[in-house]
């Protein structure tokens, strides 16, 4: 496995909880940020505009991708036109499809005719990758977001399908294969060995970056230490009187089985040679 200091892949802070985006900002190694409507919200942010500006204000070196909400096509490309004047680094987020399952590429077209920096959102298939590709301008910058970590949500293998996305981009050099929806901190290095340019990782996961190269025996114990500490902590009690009650009782001996004499048993020692039992055993009949 790498080292963090040799990915080829970017490292993209993936939210809207401004506290973490900051803690991230500090970060070198993070080389852009990302966030959406849905992690807006669940952040609690209420004005999509001014939150945009703040974080813009706290980040003004590094990429933004900020995404249109609208579903209407024209209303979508007003959108993106304001957003895009926000910031010389902000990128808009256009989805791949309207809510009718629509492909927006003529959408798509003009906007990267026009110059703007899109980041192509919610794409799952290589279809979609290939009719992304034929529509962005080969000149201007664009990320294209293949969201791997739903793919691997649906039980399939999304790493093939990340270097097949990269081979279909191959003839737009200014586009950059993005994994989205990371799951967990290996996601980085699978991304890394599917040739991705850019990987979006939420801090909680980017925090685990000092655990790469960690000894696993060591893991271990501070696994083992750490159920025992919270144990402890929760004041956790099992009642183990009635074991330690059978456990110290005097054992009573078992009793032994007597069994009553078969005819069987008769038969056999009748078989046993007069010259060990006598005479008398051999036979049940009295000598003349």
């Amino acid at each position: 496995m790498r080292r963090v200091e040799e990915l080829r892949v970017k490292l993209f802070s993936d939210g809207a909880d401004l506290a973490g985006i900051l803690e991230m900002v500090a970060k070198p190694w993070v080389r852009g940020f990302t966030t959406n409507p849905t992690l807006m919200r669940k952040a609690g942010i209420a004005d999509y505009e001014a939150f945009a500006r703040a974080l813009l204000r706290a980040v003004p070196d590094r990429p933004i991708s900020f995404e249109v909400f609208a579903d209407d096509e024209r209303e979508m490309e007003l959108q993106a036109l304001t957003i895009a004047t926000w910031g010389a680094h902000v990128n808009v987020k256009i989805p791949v499809t309207n809510r009718a399952g629509v492909f927006l590429g003529s959408l798509i077209r003009r906007l990267s005719s026009a110059g703007v920096t899109l980041n192509v959102t919610a794409i799952l298939t290589l279809e979609q990758v290939e009719r992304v590709a034929e529509v962005l301008a080969p000149r201007t910058p664009a990320i294209v977001s293949v969201f791997a970590g739903r793919i691997a949500d649906t039980g399939v293998d999304p790493i093939p399908i990340m270097a097949e996305a990269k081979r279909l981009l191959c003839r737009r050099p200014c586009a950059e294969l993005l994994w989205a929806s990371s799951r967990e901190l290996l996601n980085i290095f699978q991304a890394d060995a599917a040739g991705c340019d850019i990987i979006t990782v939420p801090p909680e996961i980017l925090r685990k970056l000092e655990l790469v190269g960690k000894d696993l025996a060591a893991y271990s114990r501070e696994t083992v230490e750490m159920f025992h500490r919270d144990a402890q902590a929760a004041a956790y009690r099992i009642d183990t009187g009635e074991q330690i009650a059978v456990r110290t009782a005097v054992p009573t001996p078992p009793r032994k089985s007597v069994r009553s004499v078969t005819k069987d048993d008769l038969h056999r020692l009748r078989q046993i040679p007069r010259a060990v039992v006598g005479d008398g055993v051999a036979s049940s009949r009295p000598r003349a």
